[in-house]
């Protein structure tokens, strides 16, 4: 039985790849299995989720609780057609949401925090603004959604070194001499051979051991987890090998391959068709795949996968083969 709420952000390095659709889709899932479930909108300024959970965008949300002030973010959830589902949405109506300040996304984190659910899903915006890395480092682990593509390839790991570089930043954010270090590696491109965080780590162990230390300690404790999505064939997770060993050698991360949702052109028919995808085809190969990876959260949320590639590749296998 559940007894601990799991928040977990969803992020992209770039538009396009399905992330909204993604994180809509995984929380019916989950609630489909029983647990309650939140799912939130936190693309501020581009405010999404409504449509692909099937739902008007006339509701209340993270704009009307920042402005209210002293209500609880509890009270701008929203019951859904789909038992143990509930949204808040975004609120992309309001002015300048976009920019919110450090001191209302502190605020919003606490509140996020004390919400009561077994799952808590956060839509991120794509891409590596500060909002967005900061929601993400709400957890130690979150999802990253790619297609199986090089430029996607490439983003998601731009993304992971900007996700790293703010969570250094912030935890140092005191120290001018720390700041102006990761300034610095933060310009260079992922393809420059000094682009290694081992030799940042140095250089901050060099000012100040214990915060070495501590830099070490935060790229162990962040286990972020892979979608590839819109994926045509199994073999594609191949190129895990190669990801995983460019992060180890250029950030120090490790990660976990944690689905595979194929392609599928009834997708496309629910978003002509302005339904929710899940509970409309459920028996379509992007949905078993999606709720593949509710099955793995229950099991795996709270523990690194071991062999997570392999062990992601003899699952998808089963799919595609079921699938015909």
């Amino acid at each position: 039985m559940k007894t601990r709420t799991s928040i977990i952000p969803i992020a992209s390095g770039k538009g396009g790849v399905g992330k909204t659709f993604f994180a809509a889709n995984l929380a019916m899932a989950m609630a489909k299995m029983g647990y309650e479930t939140v799912a939130m909108d936190m693309d501020l300024g581009g405010s999404n989720l409504h449509s692909f959970l099937g739902l008007p965008n006339r509701f209340p949300g993270i704009g009307d609780f920042l402005k209210a002030g002293n209500k609880e973010l509890e009270a701008f959830l929203v019951s859904t057609d789909i038992p143990h589902l509930k949204f808040l949405s975004g609120d992309g109506r309001t002015p300048f949401l976009a920019n919110i300040s450090y001191a209302r996304k502190v605020r919003l984190i606490s509140d996020i925090k004390k919400l009561s659910a077994d799952y808590i899903f956060l839509d991120l915006g794509a891409g590596t603004s500060f909002n967005t890395l900061d929601f993400f480092r709400i957890s130690s682990q979150g999802f990253v959604v790619m297609t199986p593509d090089y430029p996607s390839i490439m983003s998601m790991m731009a993304f992971l070194k900007n996700f790293l570089l703010r969570a250094i930043e912030r935890t140092f954010a005191k120290s001018h001499e720390i700041g102006s270090l990761v300034h610095e590696y933060n310009t260079q491109s992922m393809t420059d051979k000094r682009q290694n965080i081992n030799e940042l780590q140095s250089s901050i162990a060099s000012i100040d051991p214990e915060a070495g230390q501590r830099v070490t300690e935060l790229c162990r404790q962040y286990r972020p987890r892979v979608i590839f999505n819109m994926g045509e064939h199994p073999d594609e997770i191949r190129v895990s090998e190669q990801i995983s060993k460019n992060l180890k050698n250029t950030l120090s991360c490790e990660i976990d391959y944690f689905g595979f949702v194929f392609e599928d052109y009834h997708v496309r028919q629910s978003v002509k068709k302005r339904i929710a995808f899940l509970p409309n085809f459920q028996d379509s190969i992007a949905a078993k795949s999606i709720e593949r990876v509710a099955e793995r959260i229950v099991k795996f949320w709270d523990k690194p996968v071991e062999n997570s590639s392999m062990h992601l590749l003899n699952r998808i296998w089963k799919v595609y083969e079921s699938s015909g």
